[in-house]
């Protein structure tokens, strides 16, 4: 069985019925009223399905508007945003949630042009060597050691300061597991395989959490692993997803996924129903 207790957040992009923080903040305290552990949101800037709203000041609102639920971005793509900017961000949402932050990361894509769109660069070696110095960088900054960074893309010069009252987590998301993925992740708080074109199955989470045992996942330290799917009762559709086996095989956090085609009204009965149940 497994032995560690299952979270169970809420997971969406902050776009089409999503695209009015009014709307999410109402979400977030529903959420938090019918037993789920947290709020995740996107991190987009353009979008097909407009209108699209920024997931940091929103979450702040949340922040402000919640007691006892987590909320983070899932994810925020650190190769087009200063780490530093990211960090202080991060731990001003900490403090206005009390603790409750977590910063989910990830390596972007441009499929909708976030990258390309403002002259970014969009090149995946690029965007890899820029999110692998982001996370040094905002690493360093929550623990309030001096920083001097001297890397390919950035340079930093801080003196040693307070840290933060409240540590932050920093949860790395992906859709491959290669050894380069999984060695960033294990150097983190906690892993988002989050494969292109299907379900994530326990035999998938099992060989994933062997081989960042490998690459560097010491001990019995925290570490979170999150896994999106839909898995309510509330759904018009069949469950075919084994939360349970999932979670036999180290998934810590279940997300249920809101996705911005859904009717506004819909996604708001999934989370009145609150999380759902395993077996």
């Amino acid at each position: 069985m497994p032995n560690k207790s299952l979270r169970h957040g809420v997971y969406l992009p902050p776009f089409g019925p999503f695209g009015n923080p009014t709307v999410l903040v109402d979400l977030a305290i529903r959420a938090e009223a019918a037993g789920w552990d947290g709020v995740f949101l996107w991190d987009h800037l353009v979008t097909d399905a407009m209108p699209i709203v920024d997931p940091w000041t929103t979450l702040g609102a949340i922040a402000h508007a919640t007691d006892r639920i987590r909320l983070g971005t899932m994810v925020t793509p650190l190769a087009r945003r200063r780490p530093w900017v990211v960090a202080r961000h991060a731990e001003t949402l900490s403090l206005l949630s009390g603790g409750r932050f977590v910063l989910g990361t990830g390596l972007g894509s441009d499929e909708s042009g976030d990258f390309s769109r403002f002259g970014e660069p969009a090149d995946l070696r690029t965007r890899a060597a820029l999110y692998d110095e982001g996370l040094d960088i905002i690493k360093t900054m929550r623990s309030g050691h001096p920083a001097e960074h001297d890397g390919v893309h950035y340079t930093v010069r801080l003196k040693r300061t307070t840290p933060a009252p409240h540590r932050i987590p920093i949860w790395v998301g992906c859709s491959t597991a290669k050894p380069q993925v999984l060695r960033r992740a294990a150097g983190c708080d906690g892993i988002f395989p989050n494969p292109e074109g299907h379900r994530l199955t326990p035999e998938e989470l099992t060989a994933i959490l062997a081989s960042a045992h490998k690459t560097g996942l010491i001990g019995d330290r925290p570490f979170d692993v999150a896994v999106a799917g839909n898995a309510s009762h509330a759904w018009q559709e069949p469950i075919e997803v084994d939360v349970h086996g999932l979670h036999k095989a180290g998934m810590t956090w279940w997300m249920e996924s809101l996705i911005h085609f859904d009717p506004l009204e819909l996604s708001l009965k999934i989370v009145d129903a609150g999380p759902p149940r395993i077996g």
